[in-house]
């Protein structure tokens, strides 16, 4: 026996699902105003829609934070278009996924979407909003940095850039500065003992392949003292401590750090959609395309 489509009923199965009016109004007059049903037809249906949208490009999105007096989560949130970005569902998605990263410390990003928030998972969370949206919406990656002896300091750039700096030694105010240079000068890596060995070795052939003109002539010993030179200048860009601070260029971020007698343990810098190559889409191609339909 089917249950009459009420206004009341759709709004009750809104509230409960947060999907849109029309979609619980179909879903209802679909299983017969069934609440139940209609609750688990919007949940797969929504499955579906976040499969056939998984291969869009999601490369706009937030980078969310949470923190406790141990350790920072950041997480990094994408979708498709920055508008939907701004909106305050995929917001809390992101805060929700950074809490859970931070709660239980996950190994993977698999392990992170698998955890629940009331009787959700992550992953399940994710989907119904691509549902609701209509945009492809990834949880792309994730770290959380705990605290190593000193200050620990976090630093977001509007929502798309976050950073966090564990001190192994040194104060608050510090560890900000810290964090906010390497939030405006992006390095790779903490000093040159952490670049890899086969990094510096193609580095190594390029300079040797860009120097070609002018070593010509020159004695081996002076060719070499050149590619040091300049392999010692590459790593000083790449690297947090060989930097020059962002606030007084004129000292490196080493040598801030040895005056104030602190040093870095560990840093994360995220930056949303790094490294995601962004479709070129022609709009006029595309709409002519559609007309012919």
């Amino acid at each position: 026996m089917s249950t009459p489509v009420t206004a009341a009923l759709v709004k009750e199965l809104r509230d409960r699902t947060g999907a849109g009016m029309g979609d619980c109004k179909k879903a209802l007059d679909a299983v017969g105003g069934d609440v139940e049903k209609a609750a688990e037809k919007l949940r797969i249906d929504g499955m579906a829609k976040a499969d056939k949208k998984g291969g869009r490009t999601a490369a706009e999105g937030v980078i969310a934070t949470a923190s406790d007096a141990t350790a920072v989560a950041l997480v990094e949130v994408n979708c498709e278009t920055d508008f939907v970005s701004k909106g305050d569902d995929f917001k809390a998605l992101g805060e929700t996924a950074a809490k859970l990263a931070l709660k239980h410390r996950p190994a993977t990003l698999e392990a992170l979407l698998a955890l629940k928030e009331g009787d959700q998972t992550l992953e399940e969370l994710r989907r119904a909003f691509v549902a609701k949206a209509g945009e492809n919406t990834t949880i792309r990656r994730f770290e959380v940095v705990e605290k190593a002896g000193g200050a620990i300091a976090q630093y977001l750039h509007g929502s798309r850039i976050g950073v966090v700096v564990a001190m192994s030694a040194g104060e608050d105010e510090l560890a900000k500065d810290i964090a906010m240079h390497i939030a405006a000068s992006s390095p790779r890596f903490l000093d040159a003992s952490a670049v890899p060995a086969d990094l510096i070795e193609a580095e190594k052939k390029i300079i040797e392949a860009q120097s070609a003109d002018q070593v010509i002539g020159k004695s081996a010993e002076i060719v070499a003292k050149m590619l040091e030179g300049k392999v010692r200048k590459f790593l000083s860009e790449i690297t947090l401590v060989g930097q020059p601070f962002v606030k007084d260029p004129d000292q490196s971020v080493e040598k801030l750090l040895k005056s104030k007698n602190a040093g870095v343990a560990r840093f994360v810098r995220l930056a949303v959609g790094e490294g995601i190559e962004k479709k070129q889409v022609d709009f006029a191609a595309e709409v002519a395309a559609a007309s012919q339909v």
